[in-house]
Parts: C-alpha cells; sequence; structure tokens
C-alpha cells in the first residue's frame, strides 16, 4: 500500500522531462520521462508535454492529490510564474493557469533546485536537518535553502543562484554577463574547461585523457574526467581537488550569510565523492569566518541523485496541496460562523 496522499512531481530540465507518482514516504510508484521540446519551441508544445507524461501517470488509476513541476529557470514567489527559463520559451510564463486549465488537479510550480534541497531535506543527506543549503555542480552551479524547515525562495522567488556569486575580481567571464563568477571555477564547466585547455597546449600531463578521447578535447566530459580521476589519474585528480577547493571557498562564503547545519552537494560533478568533497572540506575550514571558534557545518554528498528533483516537486505539490485544503476548510468555518452570527 502506498504511503500517505500521493502527488505527481514533473522534473522539466534540458534535454529530458521526467515525472513520476509518488508517496508521502518519497518512493516513486510509477514513472515516465519524454523529451524536452527545444528551446525554440512555443510555450503550448512544452505544457502539451508536461500533460501528456501526467496524463499517462494518471493512467494508473492512483488518486492524486496534487501536481508538482520543478522547471530549471526563475519560478516567482507565487509559485506560479515561470519568470525565465534559460532551455525553454517561457518569458513571465504562467504555468499554473494554463496547466490548470488542462489538469483537473491543484498544480504548484517551483524552481528544480528548490525542488531538489526539498527531497533531501525529507528524504536524503539532509533529513532531520533544520538549516540546510544544497549546492548543486552541474554544468554551471544553483542551489537551494531550506531555514527552519522552510524553502527559503526570497522576495522575488530567485534565491539560490549560487553560482552567480563574485569570488575572484574580474575574473574569467561568465554566461550571465558578468566576470569572476563562481560557477567559472567550480563547476562541470570549469573542470572540463581547464583539462581542455592543458590538451590543446599539448601537456604530456593528460595523455591518459588524450586516449580516452581518442586525441579529440572536444569529445572531453566531466564524467571523463570524473572516471580517469577514480582510475587513479594524477592530473584528473588534481583537476577535482582544484574544483574542489574552490567549491570550499564558496561554501565558507555562504556558511558566512547563512550559517546552516549542512551542506549538500549534489550535480554531475558530485559523483566524484570525496575526490571532490575532501579538498573542499579542506578550504572551507580554511576560510571560514571565526574557524576555531564556531561550530562548522557539515558537508555531505545528496543522496538522491537524479530522481531528487520529481520526488522534491511532488512532496512540495503534496504540502501545498494540504495547506490550501486547510485554508479553505478554515474560509467555510469563518463564514459559517458569520452566518449563524
Amino acid at each position: 500500500m502506498p504511503d500517505g496522499p500521493l502527488a505527481i512531481g514533473v522534473d522539466i530540465g534540458g534535454t529530458k522531462v521526467a515525472a513520476g507518482v509518488v508517496d508521502a514516504s518519497g518512493s516513486v510508484l510509477h514513472r515516465t520521462r519524454r523529451d524536452t521540446p527545444h528551446r525554440s519551441t512555443s510555450p503550448r508544445v512544452v505544457e502539451d508535454t508536461i500533460v501528456s507524461a501526467v496524463e499517462e501517470l494518471l493512467g494508473h488509476g492512483d488518486e492524486v492529490v496534487a501536481v508538482g513541476i520543478g522547471a530549471a529557470g526563475f519560478v516567482a514567489a507565487d509559485r506560479a510564474t515561470v519568470v525565465f527559463a534559460p532551455h525553454l520559451s517561457w518569458r513571465n510564463e504562467p504555468l499554473r493557469a494554463s496547466l490548470g486549465e488542462r489538469l483537473a488537479l491543484p498544480i504548484f510550480v517551483d524552481n528544480d533546485a528548490n525542488a531538489g534541497i526539498w527531497a533531501e531535506h525529507r528524504f536524503g543527506a539532509g533529513r532531520g536537518e533544520s538549516h540546510l543549503v544544497m549546492v548543486n555542480l552541474g554544468t554551471g552551479i544553483g542551489g537551494g535553502i531550506v531555514i527552519d524547515g522552510r524553502v527559503l525562495r526570497g522576495r522575488f522567488g530567485i534565491a539560490g543562484e549560487f553560482g552567480h556569486m563574485q569570488v575572484v575580481p574580474d575574473g574569467i567571464r561568465c554566461e550571465c554577463g558578468n566576470r569572476g563568477c563562481w560557477e567559472q571555477y567550480a563547476s562541470g564547466n570549469a573542470l572540463v574547461r581547464e583539462a581542455r585547455s592543458l590538451m590543446s597546449a599539448g601537456s604530456p600531463v593528460v595523455s591518459d585523457l588524450f586516449e580516452r578521447v581518442g586525441g579529440d578535447p572536444g569529445e572531453l566530459t566531466g564524467p571523463l574526467v570524473t572516471e580517469a580521476a577514480r582510475d587513479g589519474d594524477p592530473l584528473a585528480r588534481e583537476l577535482l581537488g582544484e574544483i574542489g577547493r574552490w567549491l570550499g571557498v564558496g561554501i565558507a562564503n555562504l556558511a558566512a550569510a547563512l550559517d546552516p547545519g549542512t551542506f549538500v552537494i549534489g550535480g554531475g560533478v558530485s559523483a566524484a565523492g570525496d575526490l571532490l568533497l575532501e579538498p573542499a572540506r579542506v578550504a572551507f575550514r580554511r576560510q571560514l569566518t571565526g574557524r576555531g571558534y564556531r561550530p562548522e557545518a557539515s558537508i555531505v554528498a545528496a543522496q538522491l541523485g537524479n530522481e531528487a528533483g520529481l520526488v522534491g516537486a511532488a512532496d512540495l505539490a503534496r504540502v501545498g496541496a494540504a495547506d490550501l485544503a486547510w485554508a479553505e476548510a478554515a474560509d467555510r468555518a469563518d463564514r459559517a460562523e458569520h452566518a449563524d452570527g
């Protein structure tokens, strides 16, 4: 038997739309996926993809109380509007209203990183931690914040864009238009850029990586560097160590601002495990404000992997539906009291 009310979570990424029916313990009962429509596609086609996935899951006959959408991009604090999604054509898109016209269920929209941290807070590496920060290392850096058991979204819904903190004045140019952003030094892109730079220079220290990509630097990826590091390649380990050190510097800055008890590190680069996290922990201790005179947050790897987004989106929707039901019941009771009076 499923544990508690069921909700559907939909995780919309740059390449795939993953969806699942999730129970109150975080277990995924049914799954489906679709390719993400190309970024030039109209909003309606993306909505069609979401509706198709949700309707397939509803076809299993489960009683679902809500649908949660986790979208890569800026989501307004109203959890209804996608302000900007870099991989899709959404610009101030009223996604909750649009989907609500086609799906007879409460809809809740959130940033995918918020969905991810909520899943880790409820069911994963951050379970039981009241003050939690998640840092996702992928192509860039994203993240989320949970304070006192609630997702901190910010005044405009855009909290957690940690990758664009400036860590090096006048540093490497970032895609956002600024220079020296954290994600230019501690991300999958940074890892691959440094390796390719050595390969293009013909450095003998990258001979193992050259062999892995058949001599073509353009074929190099972050997972390949991680695999080489796990196999003992000294250069790959050095590059991951450098990424880890920059990760620790940024985390120390976040600790100064937010003072969490735990940092959860997710995203593709986190698959390197302690090859990444140990250098991060060392750099964190060196850079931490008040080091030696304050408690230190722990730095741990995320546990839920690729399913964190859909699990978190579903659970946030379940909580949202319960809050909505409570508010409606309170409103009915208030109206009845005034009518009796």
